[in-house]
């Protein structure tokens, strides 16, 4: 798979996509945040979400190398490759009014 695919399967996702963003301006993180952009999400919901970022979108994103995963402190920082994505997340943000509301 090529850079690129991986950048866009990185981005593909909403809650990938605030996560690496986020870590833009804040490193570290922790594992356990979700990134729901002040909608309101149900116990369950949360859950949910949680969950599929712990067995899906962290080991992606770590796969990938954009991020660094501790599971034993439970801390996210910016992998080796994070700089390879930083380009498409600034045009993201820079964009940010020419994006769905939901985007970022």
């Amino acid at each position: 798979m090529s850079n690129t695919d991986n950048f866009f399967r990185s981005v593909v996702n909403v809650q990938r996509r605030r996560l690496l963003v986020h870590m833009l301006s804040h490193n570290p993180e922790d594992e356990s945040k979700l990134y729901t952009d002040d909608i309101e999400t149900s116990e369950m919901e949360a859950a949910r979400l949680l969950t599929e970022m712990k067995h899906t979108h962290l080991p992606l994103l770590e796969d990938y190398g954009f991020i660094d995963w501790d599971r034993d402190t439970h801390e996210v920082t910016k992998g080796p490759e994070f700089d390879e994505i930083r380009p498409l997340l600034e045009m993201m943000i820079n964009n940010k009014d020419e994006l769905p509301d939901d985007w970022l």
